[in-house]
């Protein structure tokens, strides 16, 4: 899918994808997005100037970030927005019959060359209350973007900062695999899931298809089905395998699997404690390294993990180094993992011993079987030898929490501050075009986020700068930031001059990402009791947000 931009003159001509979905379309949006449209084209009010931020009120999972993920998909969005006649001929069925045919005439040409979107970088560490996106533009054409840019930012931060928060727990050491495609809901939420698991800061998934879209590394080997097809060694048929270099051949590689496999039963440092092993997965495991002998990887818990398992990927193994090649590892999809993983490794330790094999205690281990943040920090509480983990059904479906929350509130019309007032405060939005920025500390983390007003001078690093609580009047500190960033950036600037911030590469994206974790203080990332981020607003910004809210306010009387 693929049009003209609608967008910025520096960039005209230049053709930008559309979204990865097809069905991501003007027409995926609520209905009321149109009959307001409609609305304001009959009172006149379409084409008026209004400002909308998109944020959330709460971060997910019961922690204290969320990874902002989803810009990417918004921009090609509203960079090939544009309805087509069947979609308005839809529409016209679908409103009431009073709708005046000028109307529908008016949607033929709209577009998003009068919108301009200022965002914060895919792949940040972002918090409530602050901007994600700020869109300008004709009221009636930014109402109509605002259910599509909720769906592209609130699934899409919602998984990554699920990603992020295994990533946390897991360590940097580990590598983390996303499985989640047979269990994600439907094909979107699997495509998205796996884009959003990389940025979060998962290493490769199993997903073949978002490998090909977006370049993220695959990894796989094979499943329960795979050895339990097999029946005996003679069922192998072809048994011959060149050496690594190619300088020799393994006439029979199964008599050669056979006889390490007796060695390690009689071996002195395993004491014996290997008997008869199930002969059809060492079946199954010499026929997948014959078909893949430098990326071995058995799943060892089919019929016994210890008995058999571990005594017939050891075998295959050694007789994959005779001639040259280095086996990756092993899978467990069950059992104990903390202890397995511990006895797999000692044994890996005992043959590299025992026979001289460099670099054979230090195999592969690789776990899988319904993981989440929970079992990881179990795990890491009890001790482990794993080194990679495959995460599915928890990650992709965001099991601990539904949905992210992002909302879309009209700020400013006509230059024109607006505010919505709630009796939950958390409710309350904040009036006007604001500026954000990201204030740092003579440590390098990141200390406050502070909203300003749009004409306010940007903060100073070495300036003694006020931050207050948007609304509690109590809370409120000075900083003297050591470096200060700029978070809101142009990325669609329309048909004004301004310049445009590029889309970055998904790889970028994801360095960003984990870069941005690694600037967030260990307090505020914890699993437990983490310490809220303080977002905060200048003086002068919270002197306003308070002036707007008595002003709009009703005044009540009493009788």
């Amino acid at each position: 899918m693929e049009a003209k931009e609608n967008g910025a003159s520096e960039n005209a001509g230049r053709v930008m994808d559309g979204p990865t979905n097809p069905m991501v379309t003007p027409l995926l949006t609520d209905l009321y997005q149109f009959t307001m449209a409609y609305a304001y084209w009959k009172a006149g009010k379409h084409n008026e100037r209004a400002v909308f931020d998109l944020y959330f009120r709460k971060n997910p999972f019961g922690g204290e970030f969320t990874v902002f993920a989803g810009l990417e998909e918004c921009i090609k969005f509203i960079a090939n927005f544009n309805l087509t006649e069947e979609e308005i001929s839809f529409i016209c069925e679908s409103l009431p019959g009073s709708c005046e045919e000028g109307f529908f005439n008016y949607l033929r040409e709209v577009d998003c060359s009068d919108v301009e979107v200022y965002a914060i970088s895919e792949g940040t560490v972002v918090f409530p209350k602050v901007p994600l996106l700020r869109v300008e533009g004709p009221i009636a054409v930014v109402q109509l973007l605002e259910t599509p840019l909720l769906n592209l930012v609130n699934f899409a931060s919602l998984v990554a900062t699920n990603a992020a928060r295994h990533r946390l727990v897991a360590g940097k050491s580990k590598m983390l695999l996303e499985f989640g495609l047979r269990r994600a809901q439907g094909p979107d939420g699997a495509i998205g899931a796996s884009k959003y698991c990389y940025i979060g800061g998962f290493d490769a998934t199993s997903n073949v298809a978002a490998g090909r879209l977006f370049r993220i590394p695959l990894r796989g080997t094979h499943s329960h089905a795979f050895v339990s097809s097999f029946m005996s060694p003679d069922e192998i048929l072809e048994r011959s395998m060149c050496s690594s270099d190619g300088s020799s051949t393994c006439e029979d590689f199964v008599s050669l699997v056979q006889s390490w496999l007796n060695k390690i039963q009689w071996s002195k440092s395993l004491s014996g404690i290997f008997g008869e092993t199930n002969q059809s997965e060492l079946a199954a495991f010499m026929s997948y390294a014959l078909a893949f002998p430098n990326n071995f990887l058995a799943l060892v818990d089919t019929y016994d993990v210890m008995r058999s398992g571990v005594p017939n990927f050891c075998a295959v193994a050694l007789a994959l180094s005779d001639l040259g090649y280095k086996a990756v590892g092993i899978r467990l999809d069950s059992g104990d993992l903390a202890y397995l993983s511990s006895e797999a490794r000692k044994i890996f330790n005992a043959v590299e011993k025992e026979f001289g094999v460099p670099g054979f205690g230090k195999m592969s281990i690789t776990a899988s079987n319904d993981l989440n943040e929970e079992t990881l920090d179990a795990l890491n509480k009890q001790g482990h030898e794993v080194d990679c983990f495959g995460i599915g059904t928890y990650l992709v479906t965001c099991y601990a929490q539904a949905a992210l929350g992002c909302v879309f509130k009209l700020v400013e019309i006509n230059n024109q501050p607006r505010i919505k007032l709630s009796e939950d405060v958390s409710k309350v939005s904040m009036p006007c075009k604001k500026r954000c920025y990201r204030l740092y500390g003579k440590e390098g983390y990141s200390l406050v986020d502070i909203l300003t007003g749009e004409n306010e001078p940007c903060p100073q690093v070495g300036e003694r700068i006020l931050c207050r609580h948007p609304f509690n009047e109590s809370k409120r500190a000075y900083v003297v930031p050591k470096r200060v960033e700029v978070l809101l950036k142009c990325y669609w600037p329309g048909k004004s001059d301004k310049v445009r911030e590029e889309l970055p590469a998904l790889k970028d994206i994801r360095d960003h990402c984990i870069k941005q974790l690694e600037q967030m203080r260990p307090d505020h990332m914890r699993r437990l009791n983490p310490t809220p981020y303080k977002v905060s607003v200048s003086a002068k910004l919270y002197d306003f947000i308070h002036f707007l809210w008595l002003n709009e306010a009703p005044v009540g009387e009493l009788q």
